[in-house]
């Protein structure tokens, strides 16, 4: 079973170091070869990569308390005023 991909943006923040980024996955579900359902996330280049929802790591400090958002929600931050 191969269906048609679905496109799927997030927004992430580490709550170590404080660095934030957005992320754009191509997600397919497929099914493997015993026959289970499988879900299957890709980086636009077509890369595959582990679920950014349960797996993921800040490039800057190596953290992995990240909080995830809606995306947009990094680009729409603003600095706090001092």
């Amino acid at each position: 079973m191969k269906s048609e991909p679905i496109h799927e943006a997030y927004s992430f923040a580490c709550l170590r170091c404080g660095h934030v980024w957005e992320g754009a996955y191509e997600i397919r579900h497929v099914r493997d070869g015993a026959g289970r359902l499988r879900v299957e996330y890709r980086l636009r280049d077509g890369l595959k990569v582990p679920s950014p929802l349960t797996d993921n790591t800040c490039r800057v400090c190596a953290g992995r308390t990240i909080r995830i958002l809606r995306s947009g929600r990094v680009r729409s931050a603003r600095p706090a005023p001092m």
